[in-house]
């Protein structure tokens, strides 16, 4: 049996962060491979941090996906303290979440609201509804 490395922790972070970028602005893995001049498959491979992303090609990377290099860093496991570290299972799921599609749509809609008191109260609504032990959204939705 083979025992493979595992990914840089590094690595990971930043393709989750090229993977959120990417699919906010709406762009596929193709169309940014393109831009780089490498295929769709070599994304994958950077978004899931199996493959390292050299410095050239991070600055490349920024300049299609409209960000600073730093972008891609920000939230990293080598900027967390050790308690900060405990959160990371629960930024990831919320990275996760957002480069989802239903949390894409849910991010974009609610971006589309203009009027701060109907904003305020979405959050606060959603706020009860992940408190009550109760409420259960139903999965024919």
């Amino acid at each position: 049996m083979v025992n493979k490395k595992a990914p840089n922790p590094v690595d990971v972070h930043v393709g989750s962060r090229i993977r959120l970028r990417r699919t906010l602005v709406g762009m596929s893995q193709e169309k940014l491979g393109d831009g780089l001049g490498i295929t769709f498959q070599q994304v994958q491979k950077y978004e899931k941090g199996t493959n390292r992303v050299g410095a050239s090609r991070l600055q490349a990377i920024s300049g299609i996906l409209g960000v600073q290099p730093r972008f891609f860093f920000e939230g990293g496991p080598q900027q967390m303290s050790g308690e900060e570290s405990a959160a990371m299972g629960e930024i990831g799921g919320l990275n996760g979440f957002i480069a989802s599609k239903e949390g894409l749509e849910l991010n974009r809609s609610f971006a589309k609201i203009r009027d701060p008191a109907i904003r305020k109260k979405i959050v606060s609504l959603v706020l009860a509804l992940s408190k009550t032990p109760d409420s259960e959204v139903s999965e024919e939705a």
